[in-house]
């Protein structure tokens, strides 16, 4: 048999979508799976006004199955079997005796007969439709009632061509759907074989897909946005694409002015030229079937024309003031109640710029408050210096939240003000940065462009970091109203991919809370993002993660030494030596504070004296060698030398002196190797991936 449900709504916002049905595909498998009604090829579909599930091959009924139910041993007085062989309906003589593995019982096997799967269906399904998880749900029967994101109008719930009858949020289940609001009919009765022919011959296009490749089927050359073709994929049941244009007067306009109007605000494509210049033209996208008037582009073409006129208004009012005369302005913005004003925030930046200066200037160097003083009054001069360029493009980075065009468009922030201060005359560097300074938003998107604009959207992020850490505003599950996640997932990736040698761990300012939530993200950023497998990451940050340039370094190296036959035993072995150092309470070159340390004339001949020369030999290779995969691979060499340590050298000698002297030399092993990753954090003999390992 086969499974239709559809559940018909008022229009579902486009971005829940996606979700109700991942949700909603899991959730029939899982039924129909724990009911062992079968089920194959689990089709899940959406539009605007219906969210739908089919499935095949389900049986029409479960299999009978029988139960053994236990009754008396086998020593029970009659009584007690008379009354058992009641119970179950049949006579004591029907009564079988067998072990239950322990002693013999008096047993008889019951037959459950299987319940036709439309009655299961109906039980379950009415729940399971509640349950569909959404941002929001509203009371729509009256307060107290079934809840949903929007009013349910009609479900569609059949076997075949039989109904699953049940009632869900007021509306009973049958087989009438629904076609398109304006086109279709709004009552067509449909069975499973019938279904989307129905729809589509009532204007509904039920396959995201299919729609997708309409809207794409377009003569224009427009500038496809997949984000924005996945909206208009989940705003239409029947779309159309519709060309416009516009006065070509309007080019004089910056493009992205102009291609934000028409994203953002219109849900329109932009159209370029066979050059990749934009054009005076636009697609549109209707959920109806043609425009054969033009009624349609025309209407469109108004409203654009008043919202870029509204656009070159904002732009030319804002030139009569320059960014530098808007900067007390930012006084009268506020960033966050309990962290100020922009003005305060713009403050903290260009001392953040400066501090991130001085750290560039000096890479792995010790920083001290005393660099930092100094250099504020050497950055503050000499218009002609990057480190100039980098403090005024912070100076002036926000002011352009002070302008009409980006109270307007709120999109344009940063990318308003570098275009302004381009206009306006500023150096090219700084116009870039601030153009760049919010990048990158999400993974996909990328870093700054220069490392001005690198320098200023760190220290932003940063300083909303440390001043949400500093006032207890740190997200908590999913919540994280200030994109606190994002920011600091900004400067990882700006930090690694611009390959910048600024002490992530440093900038944190000793807030343990902060340190642990960037280096979460750091982690995830080269688990997840680069591909480096969970426990590589762990050991080699469990090493220090300050400088994320070293801790790539690191991370290739261990990736490329894993697969030799040494690394992995000899990463053993060092799990093994820690083990011994924890049960011994060895610390530090210590053993219960005695504070000794090693002595060469205590080594034992053979073993011991020689890992103790081929561990001396790698030290000093690890300090010569040039890179880490070198370093590694002279630390792997050890191997051989630590397993007949092992086989042949009893460590908890009974004489203190040499225990305490081979603690000693486990402990100097330990300590002078992972310096590039805590070899014993790798997990071996196993299968690894991201985030789990299995025996």
């Amino acid at each position: 048999m086969n499974l239709l449900l559809e559940i018909g709504a008022e229009e579902i916002p486009d971005w829940m979508l996606a979700g109700a049905l991942e949700y909603l595909g899991a959730a029939v498998g899982d039924l129909l799976k724990q009911h062992q009604l079968g089920g194959s090829a689990i089709r899940t579909d959406a539009t605007p006004r219906r969210l739908v599930v089919r499935a095949k091959e389900l049986a029409a009924r479960q299999d009978d199955s029988s139960e053994r139910i236990w009754g008396p041993g086998k020593f029970a007085p009659a009584a007690a079997l008379d009354g058992f062989a009641k119970k179950q309906g049949i006579e004591r003589e029907q009564l079988e005796l067998v072990s239950d593995g322990k002693v013999e019982k008096y047993t008889t096997l019951r037959t459950i007969a299987g319940r036709p799967a439309s009655e299961i269906l109906a039980e379950a399904l009415p729940q399971l439709i509640l349950k569909t998880p959404f941002p929001k749900t509203m009371y729509w029967t009256g307060k107290g009632g079934d809840r949903f994101i929007r009013p349910i109008r009609w479900v569609v719930a059949l076997l075949d061509d039989q109904v699953i009858p049940f009632t869900v949020a007021g509306v009973t289940s049958g087989n009438e759907s629904s076609g398109h609001r304006r086109l279709g009919a709004a009552r067509i009765p449909v069975t499973c074989l019938t279904y989307e022919p129905a729809l589509r011959a009532n204007y509904v296009m039920l396959s995201a897909d299919e729609r997708k490749a309409k809207i794409r089927a377009v003569p224009t050359k427009y500038k496809c946005d997949n984000e924005l073709l996945s909206t208009l994929v989940n705003l239409t049941e029947w779309p159309t694409p519709i060309t416009g244009s516009f006065d070509p007067a309007f080019l004089d306009l910056p493009k992205e002015v102009l291609i934000t109007v028409m994203r953002f605000h219109q849900k329109y494509f932009p159209v370029e030229t066979a050059d990749g210049a934009l054009a005076p033209q636009f697609v549109a996208v209707t959920n109806t079937d043609g425009d054969p008037d033009g009624l349609i582009v025309r209407g469109n073409e108004r409203v654009l024309r008043a919202r870029f006129n509204d656009a070159r208004f904002f732009w030319d009012t804002d030139q009569k003031r320059k960014l530098s005369e808007r900067i007390k302005d930012l006084g009268n913005v506020t960033f966050q109640a309990k962290l100020g004003t922009y003005l305060e925030k713009a403050d903290r930046m260009d001392q953040l710029v400066i501090a991130l200066l001085v750290y560039a200037a000096k890479p792995g160097e010790a920083v001290t408050a005393n660099d930092i003083r100094e250099a504020k009054g050497r950055y503050a001069f000499g218009p002609d210096s990057p480190e100039f360029y980098a403090v005024r493009a912070s100076r002036l980075s926000k002011t352009d939240l002070t302008t009409e065009l980006v109270k307007e468009f709120t999109e344009l922030q940063g990318i308003v003000g570098g275009l302004y201060a381009r206009v306006q005359g500023e150096a090219e560097e700084v116009a870039t940065a601030i153009y760049d300074h919010y990048k990158p938003v999400s993974m996909e998107d990328a870093i700054p462009r220069t490392l001005t604009g690198r320098l200023v959207a760190i220290a932003d992020k940063l300083d909303t970091l440390r001043g949400c850490f500093r006032v207890g505003l740190i997200p908590s599950g999913s919540k994280d109203p200030f994109a606190l996640r994002r920011a600091a997932q900004g400067i990882v990736k700006i930090l690694a991919e611009g390959k910048l040698r600024l002490p992530i761990q440093s900038l944190c300012e000793g807030d343990s809370q902060l340190e642990e939530f960037m280096a979460e993200r750091v982690r995830y950023y080269f688990r997840d993002i680069r591909g480096y497998k969970y426990d590589e990451v762990n050991a080699v940050m469990a090493s220090g993660w300050n400088d994320l340039l070293d801790v790539e370094e690191r991370l290739a190296a261990v990736r490329e030494i894993r697969p030799t036959e040494n690394f992995e035993p000899l990463a053993a072995s060092f799990k093994r030596i820690r083990n011994i150092l924890k049960q011994a309470q060895f610390e530090g070159g210590s053993f219960l504070n005695t504070g000794t340390s090693l002595q060469e004339k205590l080594l034992e001949r053979g073993a011991e004296t020689e890992l103790y020369l081929a561990f001396k030999a790698a030290q000093v290779a690890c300090r010569l060698l040039p890179d880490h995969l070198s370093r590694l691979d002279s630390i792997s060499s050890l191997r051989p030398k630590v397993d007949v340590f092992f086989e042949k050298t009893m460590v908890n000698a009974e004489d203190p002196a040499i225990r305490q002297n081979r603690l000693t030399l486990l402990h100097m092993m330990l300590a002078e190797f992972s310096q590039i990753a805590d070899f014993s954090e790798i997990i071996t003999g196993t299968v690894n991936t991201k985030n789990q390992e299995t025996k």
